[in-house]
């Protein structure tokens, strides 16, 4: 009877880490909370109670203490029993002014327009875009109407782009004095990156004019060294030597991205390289950043999804490319080095 007991009873914890999955969204709403109310800003100096806390954010210190045990159980921030908060190496990141901030990303990560669809997974299972349902439009157009809110997609996708660029440029050694084009660059920080790493390189930033206005290549100090150009993909791209396209295939189906490669191999010369930076979904059954981000694509852009290596070579193949090397960068991305063909 006892072992029968003790059986049950294992079983029933598996019931239990079930339920504790459903959850989840409540530690990403405490992340969110964080985020938005600066309380890794107000921890630079020194640690501090949830009361002084309330002080400085002009909130109530029981919901801040109850949101921050919640994120300390989870290692961001760090506590002396409850009563002093402070930032632990997780935490730095959430600070406004660390080099490689992610307050920004976590902001668009948590928004709405991604949280809203994902909580309607079964619609797309039935055929339905639960986004267009929600908010009337497509993702970008969405966020073509509100770039300028503070909180935008763009912004945030700079910010994860920044810790991502570590590992990318890394991985990749640029041959000296050729041009490199961001294609569907964003506001330009992975070019940016680029060119302050290699000298030698010219670059040319290609997105739509609304993006390109919130460029940030001025930082460079040269502006000889780079230029914009605005236009769709679907429709041309610039001459280059070296194209990057980070985050582009997941954005979109099958039928668009070959729109997309076609493009760009029409625009190259017969010496041009392409350089596929995104997630490549491993073919068990081991935990994986880019599954979760595959439900992101699948929510927010109709027929979108990440793919297999098999899938990728598939679609460079039909888009007269020959995948040449793929090459892990140490996070979750990787390189696909593909040339035409």
């Amino acid at each position: 009877m006892e072992q029968k007991s003790t059986v049950k009873q294992q079983s029933l914890k598996s019931a239990h880490y079930v339920l504790q999955q459903a959850i989840g969204f409540t530690y990403q709403g405490a992340l969110r909370a964080a985020a938005e109310l600066k309380l890794a800003d107000c921890l630079v100096d020194k640690a501090k109670t949830a009361e002084e806390l309330a002080l400085e954010t002009n909130t109530d210190a029981r919901i801040l203490k109850r949101i921050l045990r919640t994120l300390v159980s989870r290692n961001i921030f760090t506590t002396d029993g409850n009563v002093n908060f402070a930032l632990n190496p997780e935490a730095t990141f959430l600070c406004s002014n660390h080099p490689f901030s992610v307050r920004q990303a976590i902001l668009m990560l948590t928004d709405k327009t991604f949280w809203l669809p994902a909580n309607n997974l079964n619609q797309y299972a039935y055929g339905n875009n639960s986004f267009e349902e929600i908010f009337g439009m497509p993702f970008f157009d969405y966020w073509e109407l509100h770039i300028n809110h503070p909180d935008n997609f763009h912004n945030g996708m700079s910010e994860l782009s920044r810790v991502e660029n570590e590992f990318v440029l890394n991985s990749i050694k640029f041959p000296e004095n050729i041009t490199v084009a961001d294609i569907g660059g964003g506001t330009g920080t992975l070019l940016l990156s680029v060119l302050k790493r290699e000298p030698s390189l010219k670059g040319i930033l290609f997105d739509t004019e609304a993006v390109l206005k919130k460029h940030i290549l001025s930082q460079l100090n040269d502006d000889t060294r780079w230029q914009l150009c605005s236009g769709s993909f679907f429709e041309q791209c610039p001459e280059a030597d070296i194209y990057l396209l980070k985050y582009i295939t997941h954005d979109w189906s099958d039928e668009k991205i070959q729109q997309i490669l076609h493009t760009i191999h029409k625009a190259m010369k017969p010496s041009s390289k392409l350089l596929i930076i995104d997630n490549i979904i491993p073919e068990g059954d081991q935990p994986y950043f880019g599954k979760e981000m595959d439900l992101i694509m699948m929510t927010s852009f109709s027929g979108a999804s990440e793919h297999t290596q098999s899938e990728f070579s598939t679609l460079l193949s039909y888009a007269n490319f020959k995948m040449n090397n793929v090459i892990s960068t140490g996070c979750h991305l990787y390189i696909i080095e593909a040339a035409p063909v």
